[in-house]
């Protein structure tokens, strides 16, 4: 299997590399382009929702790896529903991610109320196939868990995961990142076929970072917050790693406090911009971890840029996964 793993993930990586600059250009032929808000040009726009293209290369890769466990492996397992699960998951999410991206996060993009049902749809297909383990810290939760617990977790992580976002490579980084730890922990623990999964999207968020590098030639969207917020928890559940899953999630707990202190609506995390591209603070007082980053580097230095900060964001979380290795294992 191990040769046939390595395609499925090659796949996954240049159908988004290949795709992305054909996406780049179509996004900016329709008008789909934002302003970079660290950027002091603000005349120059970049495409939107890349987040796209992500969500299908990492499709492509999933249906390649259902095709050779079907064909080649003559499977025909319960795993492929959890896989068949998990894709429908993945289709709704990314078309709220892509109605909020078309209507745009500057007039409000979809109405909380409505986000928060659509939302609660795309846990639908894991909660008919009764997902995950309901028994909790030692308390069988019976339908408690997959009709409540599991449509509450996709729907935290998901709208979490986009809290913390508005830079260059960060929200690509930070996927890659707790999704590869992810792909490690459901592979010790024996769920092969999930840690496939998640291999498929890292591979695509790799593609995607070369384009979203500073200065980015796109951005990822809610499309791909959303969908990258929405595994995460997809495959917490499905591995019945939810512990651990929390663990690698503090940074956006951390997150979620600082943007609920300063009452979450109206709050951006971007900097502001100088002229020779380094940032100030927007606010005396810290509402985001990017506020925070930019605040303990500009202790140290004069000028801070918008990737130091990326990098002291990934630093953090790299720190948070290591120990969750040693807590957990």
């Amino acid at each position: 299997m191990e040769p046939l793993l390595f395609i499925i993930i090659f796949v996954s990586f240049f159908c988004t590399f290949l795709l992305m600059p054909y996406w780049i250009k179509k996004a900016k032929g329709i008008g789909l382009i934002w302003e970079d808000m660290n950027k002091p040009n603000k005349e120059k726009k970049v495409a939107g929702s890349g987040g796209i293209i992500v969500v299908l290369g990492t499709m492509i890769g999933i249906f390649l790896y259902i095709a050779i466990r079907t064909f080649y492996f003559k499977s025909s397992d319960g795993i492929l529903i959890g896989i068949f699960a998990v894709l429908s998951s993945m289709f709704l999410i990314t078309g709220v991610g892509l109605l909020d991206d078309l209507l745009g996060w500057k007039r409000g993009g979809l109405p909380i109320w409505v986000r928060t049902i659509l939302i609660l749809c795309a846990a639908v297909p894991l909660m008919v196939i009764n997902a995950g383990n309901s028994a909790m810290m030692g308390i069988n939760l019976g339908l408690i868990y997959p009709l409540l617990i599991v449509p509450l977790g996709i729907l935290g992580a998901t709208t979490t995961f986009n809290f913390l976002a508005g830079y260059n490579s960060l929200e690509a980084g930070q996927g890659i990142l707790i999704l590869s730890a992810l792909a490690i922990t459901t592979w010790l623990t024996g769920n092969n076929w999930l840690s496939i999964i998640a291999l498929c999207m890292v591979a695509s968020l790799f593609a995607f970072y070369i384009f979203n590098m500073n200065p980015a030639k796109v951005f990822p969207g809610d499309i791909l917050t959303y969908s990258v917020g929405a595994l995460i928890a997809v495959i917490a559940i499905l591995g019945n790693i939810e512990k651990i899953a929390v663990f690698f999630f503090i940074p956006y707990i951390l997150e979620t406090i600082l943007k609920i202190r300063g009452g979450v609506k109206g709050i951006h995390n971007f900097g502001v911009p100088n002229k020779d591209g380094s940032l100030e603070l927007r606010y005396k007082k810290i509402y985001s971890l990017t506020h925070l980053s930019l605040f303990i580097l500009k202790k140290f230095k004069d000028k801070v840029y918008e990737r130091e900060v990326v990098y002291l964001i990934h630093g953090f979380q790299i720190i948070i996964i290591i120990l969750g290795f040693l807590i957990f294992f």
